[in-house]
């Protein structure tokens, strides 16, 4: 699987509380397994590859669209998901929070809980004060913090003292993503957190959580700084992150998670095409180039199955301008005109990408199956011709009565001119002889 989204496709990463449970709950009940079974791709750190029993989810090329990280930001635009999120996270500030962050009367004076979003299913107390002079948390800058998680019944799943990671980006489950944008540094939080903003109806393999399962998350904020200015990031420096965004995109598209996949592949796209005031080796141009296709091909796939078809065929279009030979951007390509009925199109580009690689069935699968509909296509068109000329009037084609025989006029004039000269010939040979 391989295609997650084009260039700068934004950083859709917060989200409104009404439309994360949306986006859950769109997040498929694939099954206990999925996690384990595909947990291998995620580990190797390749894009998410063709399969023969899974043509849609080849390559993250599912995944945002890299286009030029303009894509990417369109899709975010449109999307309501990322506009709810981000609204969310603002009403949370507005509402739950005062001056430099301090709670309001949103938090319960009984029990000390703060309702984060309102419904019910994600709240925070606050277990040890921090200091509130220095602003919370904003989206973009970096937080690392001491993250013990549990289950309902105490059971210990994760520890992790340092954990590092961008707010805003999804790097982390939306329960910790959003809560730690309330907290102080310092600041010693626990956090009850339902499913739909932990791990959902899938669960995880790693952590180990059950699905449908509510987490319990005791956090320790230990520094906030701001994100490291990617113009001056080295050729490594950037390569690291762009992968560590496009693996995050690859977690969530497995976990059928597209908008938050495709923000991953945005955010890769947009470090891989920002600008930059330090010189790149032509091996990092080259490895820089192979993550920026990777993300568009996967952007594609993300946005082919959020039925975004127009986005996908740029982003596929976009891959194959740096590599024309590219045979998962070439089969992303073929799907999204077939889904669009563009079978004349279509083909040729199935056909390309089979001969690239002949042993590839998810290829051969889908070619043969745009070739039959074609065939009915054509079938069905010839049926309607038929019906449409059967219903004029054409009159029965009959073969002409043989014609009354008749003399051409010039031979009858030329036979007559012949007579009358003959006669006055005779005329004059009998004037002589008398």
């Amino acid at each position: 699987m391989e295609e997650m989204v084009s260039g700068n496709q934004g950083a859709a990463g917060d989200a409104g509380s009404q439309t994360m449970e949306n986006k859950q709950d769109a997040t498929v009940n694939s099954g206990k397994n999925l996690i384990n079974t595909k947990a291998s791709l995620l580990d190797s750190g390749e894009d998410i590859e063709m399969t023969n029993g899974d043509t849609d989810e080849d390559d993250a090329s599912e995944l945002p669209s890299l286009e030029d990280i303009g894509l990417t930001k369109k899709l975010e635009a449109q999307s309501a998901a990322e506009e709810g999120l981000e609204a969310s996270v603002m009403e949370v500030n507005e509402e739950a929070v005062s001056g430099k962050g301090n709670v309001e009367s949103s938090q319960e004076p009984d029990d000390e809980w703060l309702q984060v979003l309102g419904n019910g299913l994600l709240k925070k107390k606050v277990l040890v004060a921090g200091q509130n002079k220095e602003q919370r948390p904003q989206k973009g800058q970096e937080v690392t913090v001491h993250l013990k998680m549990t289950l309902e019944d105490g059971t210990e799943v994760e520890e992790d003292p340092t954990l590092s990671f961008t707010v805003g980006d999804g790097d982390v489950i939306q329960a910790l993503d959003l809560c730690v944008q309330l907290m102080d540094q310092e600041e010693v939080a626990l956090i009850i957190s339902d499913a739909k903003y932990a791990y959902g109806s899938l669960g995880s393999s790693q952590p180990a959580v059950p699905t449908d399962t509510t987490v319990h998350l005791e956090v320790q904020l230990l520094s906030v700084s701001d994100g490291p200015d990617i113009e001056f990031l080295t050729g490594k420096e950037r390569l690291l992150l762009a992968n560590k965004k496009r693996e995050r995109g690859n977690f969530c598209f497995l976990r059928n998670e597209y908008v938050f996949a495709i923000s991953s592949y945005d955010i890769a796209l947009n470090i891989v095409n920002s600008t930059s005031k330090v010189d790149f080796a032509e091996e990092e141009e080259e490895e820089l180039m192979a993550v920026k296709v990777k993300c568009l091909n996967n952007l594609a796939a993300a946005q082919l199955k959020l039925e975004h078809f127009e986005a996908a065929l740029k982003s596929s279009e976009a891959a194959l301008q740096h590599q024309p030979n590219n045979v998962k951007a070439l089969f992303r390509k073929g799907k999204v005109l077939a889904f669009q009925g563009e079978y004349t199109e279509a083909i040729p580009v199935l056909r390309k990408a089979s001969r690239l690689e002949p042993s590839n069935k998810a290829i051969q699968i889908e070619l043969s199956q745009l070739l039959r509909k074609q065939s009915e296509q054509r079938s069905v068109e010839q049926a309607m011709y038929r019906k449409m000329l059967g219903n004029m009037a054409v009159p029965p084609h009959s073969s002409p009565s043989p014609a009354p025989w008749k003399i051409p006029w010039k031979w009858l004039f030329g036979a007559t001119a012949v007579a009358i000269g003959g006669m006055a010939v005779s005329v004059i040979v009998a004037a002589r002889t008398t």
